[in-house]
């Protein structure tokens, strides 16, 4: 294949631009280089140049007030065109200069040396050169001391390219290179359509934790590997670019007639079995995401971030390669604006609310308890469910002020209620990280103090019950909210994760039995047989047994005589505001 910036003309584009760009930090180390030239050769004006095509510009200079000249007119293009160290004692007896504009008006140079700057890749790039209205006599020692001195300013040059557009470990340009590569073709106003892929060959979790184990040498001996495996695997020729643009993780820039697709590129990856050391090997499996852009149409910055969400999608589907997808990046960035949108709600912007399902005792016929349900309407988008923003608030530090949320609204309104003589206890959802969380069961205790509320005021529905159960943390936390007389629920029993096992691990109170166990109860003789195991080994257990999701009388019924405790479901009511909540308890259950 053949990669965009693989010839020398576009190398020392490259190269020209990045110098050209500012750089105060650099600049001030050349102007140190000029004024040690002049001080050392005795010639009182010196100056470092880039030149390119069309112009000279005066990066660094020490007595000499030019900033910028075309190429046509620049003294140094003689220099660079001899490639050596060129010298004129006097511009008035050369051929070249003595009718020259900078010899004959400012900044009247009289005498010139110069000698070329040729980067580590061989490329011409500029000049380092010193300069003075009257002549000189300049020996061959000063043109060889010019010389060693303009090999220090490439070295210095050399070392700030490595520092800014080099990986360290991996020799690769990087990420810095990359964005600026894809800037040049914007700014050359380029149509031809152009391929990015990125490609991922090990996650940081896992490169950090080969650190831990057998040391950084390691990790870098094998990114050095998998730079070589992918050079070799993706026939990639000398001239291709592959840069290095993250811990293991990689990028190819090229037109789209030059590049397979991310597809054909996956199929030469294939699998990849790479050396740590002569003994030790590890096998990683590469994804891949590319995204098409048309150079001169595009934002630089938006064409990597838009190959990182197709990687990101592939690796998140468990695919080899995705290509760029609109749709999902689109609901990517809605998703990350919801997050945003969410922290202001819970730190006081309108639209979270909570509601309250009625509990209903199967043996009284009467309200036992609530739920309380998150709810959310959001300004632009209208009511979200709680299942499509919870996921993504689930693995944020925004879960705990999430939860906080509920708990204390949950705990006012309770308080509320408690003054108009509505005593029913409410329940709140919680996950693993809730629990988890050291000092989580004594703070939810001294708030229920201060609300002036008891601890059975207020029950723990358990999510994520396999999560919990895997986290000593979680289940330490548990055990600390049943010690404190908390009421533990154990949600959704039934689907999922649900066996005798986790009853024995988890201090349970209630077993909320999930509605896909009930829902086919009415016409399934199956799920009745199913239904009154289940709820006669709970009873046996004496665990309290809530049935969810309860629609009709049917089911109820047949709830009724299996022997279950409580029922919650639109059958009685839907979740319901605080104040509609307080009318149909009025209407329905007048005494309470």
């Amino acid at each position: 294949m053949s990669g965009t910036f693989c010839s020398d003309d576009a190398k020392r584009l490259a190269a020209l631009e990045m110098l050209k760009s500012g750089d105060a930090a650099r600049d001030e180390i050349l102007k140190k280089f000029t004024q040690l030239a002049s001080e050392l050769l005795g010639i009182p004006g010196s100056f470092v140049s880039v030149v390119d095509d069309e112009n000279q510009y005066i990066k660094a200079a020490c007595n000499f007030d030019l900033k910028r000249t075309s190429f046509q007119h620049a003294f140094c293009r003689h220099t660079l065109e001899l490639d050596d160290v060129l010298v004129c004692n006097d511009t008035h007896l050369d051929p070249r200069f003595s009718q020259h504009p900078l010899t004959l008006g400012e900044p009247f140079i009289r005498f010139y040396a110069g000698a070329p700057l040729r980067n580590r890749d061989g490329i011409l790039i500029g000049t380092l050169c010193v300069t003075d209205v009257t002549p000189h006599d300049f020996s061959h020692d000063k043109a060889a001391l010019l010389e060693l001195l303009a090999g220090l300013v490439i070295g210095y040059l050399d070392a700030w390219y490595i520092t800014g557009y080099q990986d360290v470990v991996t020799r690769l340009p990087n990420r810095q290179r990359l964005l600026k590569d894809i800037e040049l073709l914007q700014q050359a106003g380029n149509q031809e359509p152009h391929n990015l892929t990125l490609i991922d060959c090990i996650d940081m979790p896992r490169a950090y934790e080969i650190a831990r184990s057998v040391g950084m040498n390691a990790v870098e001996n094998l990114l050095r590997e998998l730079a070589s495996i992918l050079r070799t695997r993706l026939r990639l020729e000398a001239d291709d670019v592959l840069y290095t643009v993250a811990l293991g993780r990689f990028a190819l820039l090229s037109g789209t007639h030059d590049n397979a697709s991310a597809r054909e590129l996956s199929k030469r990856l294939g699998g990849i079995r790479a050396q740590i050391f002569d003994n030790i090997s590890i096998d990683a499996r590469p994804h891949l995401g590319e995204v098409n852009f048309v150079p001169a149409e595009s934002q630089v910055s938006e064409v990597l971030r838009r190959a990182v969400s197709a990687l990101h999608e592939a690796i998140t589907l468990k695919q080899n390669y995705m290509a760029y997808n609109a749709e999902s990046d689109g609901r990517k960035s809605q998703n990350f604006r919801l997050l945003h949108d969410l922290a202001a709600a819970i730190r006081g912007t309108p639209g979270l609310y909570l509601v309250y399902q009625p509990q209903i005792s199967l043996l009284h016929g009467k309200p036992v308890g609530l739920e309380a349900l998150l709810r959310w309407d959001h300004p632009l988008f209208g009511n979200i469910p709680p299942d499509e923003f919870i996921p993504l608030v689930a693995q944020t530090s925004l879960m705990e002020e999430l939860t906080d949320w509920v708990i204390d609204h949950t705990l006012a309104q309770l308080r509320q209620w408690r003054s108009k003589g509505l005593n029913l206890p409410a329940s709140v959802n919680l996950c693993v990280s809730d629990f988890s969380r050291a000092d989580f069961a004594d703070k939810l205790e001294a708030k229920m103090l201060q609300a002036g509320l008891n601890t059975d005021d207020l029950s723990i529905e358990c999510l994520e019950t396999e999560q919990v159960l895997e986290n000593p943390d979680a289940r330490c936390g548990l055990d600390k909210l049943k010690l404190r007389g908390f009421r533990i629920a154990l949600d959704d029993f039934g689907s999922g994760y649900s066996n005798i096992n986790t009853l024995c691990r988890i201090p349970v109170d209630v077993i909320k039995l999930d509605r896909s166990l009930i829902q086919q109860l009415s016409h399934d003789p199956a799920s009745e047989v199913i239904a009154r195991h289940v709820i006669t080994m709970l009873k046996e257990l004496h665990y309290v047994v809530l049935a969810e999701g309860v629609e009709d009388l049917q089911t109820l019924a047949s709830l009724q005589r299996l022997g279950c405790d409580e029922i919650q479901g639109f059958y009685y009511s839907r979740p319901l505001a605080p104040e509609v909540l307080e009318h149909w308890l009025s209407r329905h259950f007048p005494t309470n």
